[in-house]
């Protein structure tokens, strides 16, 4: 897992349903930009307010747009009951997804124990089909329980286990990571959660992120990624310092609410958000709008 990889949002359309139109039009987009893969279904998708059906519904479109493309598709399978994850982490790696994104159990805190039992289960009944592996995904601040650096080598011991989003914001943590890995002999992909650490975890050893900005403009992300990569560490300083601004705003509220704001903006899909998320405050727009015009990003058409 090495590369941009976009946190899709999920567009609903006048009905609040699925709009598969505009989701076909991001892909397309993201497609051209040369993303390395995407994440349906995610935190950005408001996997939480989406009934299983839907999220099969659009992993499965996603895998079916995206297929011959040479594009990963990353299923957003989890959630805060073991069994219901490991069902839908099996129903879509036997679907053809690359891999599931499986975010520590939130609300209910489970020990280091029950977290490694845990994904453990998942990585077990994924096993059965050979293209899909299992991405940690760590973001205390949404969840309310962190994974340790020992518990993550753990399991990286499990042959399906070979990445983690890394979202606690603390660079520092990175290193921690691969300490606890190079003590035991492994290796892990980390890749960054958060845009705005995305250049410092790429400087202590991260292989890529899982952006939400690049919703907004993929080819940047590919840009500073390859920048970075080429040993031109000031050009990729460069972007991080023109997109900084929206790596910030595009959180002044809940995430995805201002995403899909600017979405919105740039014709991509609707601004809709399901309860109860509510639509971005009148102050918080003009703040995106005046974000978006500093970064250079013209509304009315998606880049």
């Amino acid at each position: 897992m090495r590369g941009v990889f976009t946190a899709l949002v999920t567009p609903f359309d006048a009905r609040n349903e699925l709009d598969l139109g505009a989701v076909a039009g991001i892909l397309r987009e993201q497609r051209l930009a040369g993303i390395s893969g995407v994440i349906p279904c995610g935190t950005t998708g408001e996997s939480p307010t989406l009934t299983v059906e839907e999220k099969k519904r659009l992993i499965g479109f996603c895998i079916d747009e995206l297929k011959g493309t040479g594009l990963k598709v990353i299923a957003g399978t989890g959630g805060n009951s073991t069994a219901e994850t490991v069902e839908l982490s099996r129903w879509a790696a036997e679907a053809g997804a690359d891999g599931v994104l499986v975010v520590t159990p939130y609300y209910n805190k489970p020990s280091q124990a029950g977290l490694e039992a845990h994904f453990t289960a998942v990585a077990d009944a994924i096993s059965g089909s050979p293209g899909c592996e299992v991405i940690l995904y760590n973001v205390p601040g949404r969840t309310g329980v962190t994974l340790a650096p020992a518990t993550i080598a753990r399991l990286a011991r499990h042959p399906r286990i070979r990445s983690i989003k890394e979202a606690t914001g603390n660079v520092a943590f990175t290193s921690e990571i691969h300490d606890a890995l190079a003590e035991a002999g492994l290796e892990m992909d980390v890749l960054s959660g958060d845009d705005a650490t995305f250049l410092p975890l790429l400087s202590v050893g991260a292989t890529g992120a899982i952006s939400v900005a690049s919703n907004l403009f993929p080819r940047a992300m590919v840009e500073l990624q390859g920048a970075f990569a080429g040993n031109r560490a000031a050009d990729a300083a460069t972007l991080h310092r023109r997109y900084f601004p929206l790596f910030r705003d595009l959180f002044v509220e809940s995430n995805p609410v201002p995403v899909k704001a600017a979405l919105a903006l740039l014709g991509a899909c609707d601004a809709r958000v399901r309860p109860p998320l509510a639509p971005l405050a009148p102050s918080s727009l003009e703040l995106l709008k005046a974000s978006l015009a500093r970064c250079g990003i013209q509304t009315g058409s998606h880049p």
